[in-house]
């Protein structure tokens, strides 16, 4: 089992942010770089270097930190823009994972609409190892070649003072010329998380993702590395691999190799297997134009390595082989420690709830007692079944999904007094709303603040100065529609739509609450054994989804079963 010093990841993430600050008295907010397009990254923790050590002149202008696998919120999101922001607009360039999707988009929504920031996004999907057929809607997902696209961008924005429109062109270019492929010798533990079951001694996952998800791959016993590495190169390069084939070299102008350690190598190792990847270029009649080889997209201190290749234009090679001061990229270079201490050691982040000041009183009264009751009961549900959540997230995901949904439990608990209005429901709602937003981390949140956020809108145009059950009813439907719009996910997909879309089609039907409620267990009882189709679960292998139900139904159905107890106490 790997060990960790730390048992808290919110201090561990906390104090990695700051050590970069330590040794970098430079990395602060520079005024004079708002007449240029300001790039933002970010996602969850455990990827140091990325995205905190980015930032820099002819790089990142700044980063955004999640806890560890977890996507920051829109809150946080939102914030980093308004720091930043100039009248040339601002970048957001994600790792296209459906939490980050969702943050930084909806953050990127609220910018545009709210404080008339010009913002584009621009997501990274490099991953090859994970074909066509298995990622279906998801798309490749985003691994160490984000990296590049960091510096490209970030150079060419320094240095020609590119416009909005013309950075997102180079890097939608850049991204559809870039594959990554990555193997690893066993799954990393998560610090104060419960230990994972360690791998068999000789084998190796190809294609095993940056936040444990399942490869395409298990070998055992191990392959000889150049073996490993032929398949590596063979699934980045194969233009007759229907399932792959993403980027033809065939004509490149330039090929830049990026090897990249996932965290748990030593430089000894890892030296080795940056040589022989090389080698096994050379073989294919590829001789790289620029190598870089060193740790820039890890996944704590995992035991592996991934293969980036850009086919790459000259002016890509020539901002890649620029300087830059982002302490990440120069990571290979001996430096002197210094005695200045840092002008700003911890950026002093406030998250507030923006629903609470923009929202206008609805004088829309509502039975404030039961609902008390019902978010106490729904959140009491959910806690107590964090194990099992977890336990099902751990097989089918990334095992965060209970710990998230718990930890978005107890704010909403410690809150429910503070934020219960019985003359205004829509502030109640939308303060909820807001809890999920800034408490509740990774895709969930997202989730569940679109939807509480909709619903508080479609109660404000109710007519009626109170609540009844057929309001309710008709917000409630209207906000699954305002969720649609924002996620492809549907009944059938394995998420937490397949127990929340029967809940409230039953209740539209003009069924009891009891019946709704039984149509949602139902709904999560039928994930067992469905293929999905969104989210990190396409990466499991098929056999391990007629174990367990989708964990994000669960938790609906959590939420949902105490809806129904606290209105009949």
């Amino acid at each position: 089992m790997v060990r960790s010093f730390y048992d808290n990841t919110e201090a561990l993430v906390l104090d990695g942010l700051e050590s970069i600050a330590l040794l970098r008295p430079d990395i602060s907010l520079d005024q004079a770089t708002k007449s240029m397009v300001a790039l933002i990254s970010g996602g969850g923790a455990g990827h140091e270097p990325a995205h905190a050590a980015y930032v820099g002149d002819g790089m990142l202008t700044a980063a955004v930190s999640g806890f560890v696998f977890a996507s920051p919120s829109v809150a946080q999101i939102v914030s980093a823009i308004t720091r930043v922001a100039g009248p040339a607009g601002v970048l957001l360039i994600i790792k296209n994972y459906t939490g980050d999707v969702f943050h930084f988009r909806l953050a990127a929504e609220k910018a545009r609409v709210a404080l008339g920031i010009p913002v584009e996004v621009l997501t990274v999907g490099d991953d090859v190892s994970v074909g066509r057929r298995k990622s279906g809607k998801v798309g490749r997902r985003g691994l160490a070649g984000t990296v590049l696209v960091h510096k490209i961008l970030g150079t060419c924005s320094r240095d020609t003072g590119a416009q909005l429109t013309k950075l997102l062109e180079l890097g939608n270019e850049v991204v559809s010329n870039l594959v990554t492929a990555g193997v690893s010798l066993e799954h990393v533990q998560i610090p104060g998380r419960d230990a994972i079951p360690a791998a068999v001694d000789d084998q190796v996952e190809l294609g095993m993702g940056i936040h444990n998800e399942p490869g395409c791959l298990l070998l055992s016993p191990r392959p000889p590395l150049a073996d490993i590495i032929d398949m590596m190169l063979g699934q980045l390069l194969d233009t007759k691999d229907e399932d792959r084939a993403y980027v033809d070299f065939a004509d490149a102008q330039h090929v830049v190799l990026m090897v990249n350690n996932l965290g748990g190598l030593s430089p000894l190792e890892f030296g080795g297997i940056t040589g022989k990847v090389i080698q096994a270029l050379k073989t294919r009649n590829i001789v790289p134009t620029l190598v870089l080889s060193g740790t820039y997209m890890t996944s704590l201190n995992g035991p592996g390595f991934s293969i980036t290749l850009l086919k790459a234009t000259s002016e890509m090679v020539g901002y890649l082989e620029a300087p830059t001061n982002a302490v990440g990229w120069g990571a290979l270079n001996v430096s002197r420690l210094h005695d200045k201490p840092p002008t700003e050691a911890v950026a002093q982040i406030t998250l507030e709830d923006g629903h609470s000041k923009t929202v206008e009183s609805s004088s829309i009264s509502f039975d404030s007692a039961t609902f008390k009751r019902v978010i106490l009961r729904s959140c009491q549900n959910v806690i107590d079944a964090e194990p099992l959540i977890t336990q099902y997230d751990t097989l089918v995901g990334d095992g965060d999904c209970g710990v998230t949904l718990s930890r978005g439990a107890r704010a909403a608990m410690s809150r429910v007094d503070e934020i219960s209005d019985p003359n205004d429901v829509v502030s109640t709602i939308n303060k909820l709303a807001g809890i999920m937003e800034t408490d509740l981390d990774g895709t969930s949140g997202a989730i569940y603040s679109i939807f509480f956020t909709a619903l508080a809108a479609e109660l404000r145009a109710t007519t009626s100065s109170s609540m009844s059950h057929e309001a309710w009813v008709q917000a409630a439907k209207r906000s699954l529609e305002k969720l649609q719009q924002a996620t492809p996910a549907r009944q059938g997909d394995r998420t937490l739509m397949d127990a929340l879309e029967p809940f409230i089609k039953s209740l539209v039907q003009g069924r009891s609450l009891a019946d709704a409620v039984a149509a949602a267990k139902a709904g999560m009882e039928a994930t067992k054994g469905m293929k999905a189709s969104l989210g990190r679960a396409v990466y499991v292998p098929e056999n391990v989804w007629d174990q367990v139900p989708d964990p994000g139904a669960q938790g609906v159905v959590c939420i949902l079963e105490g809806l129904e107890a606290a209105t009949h106490e």
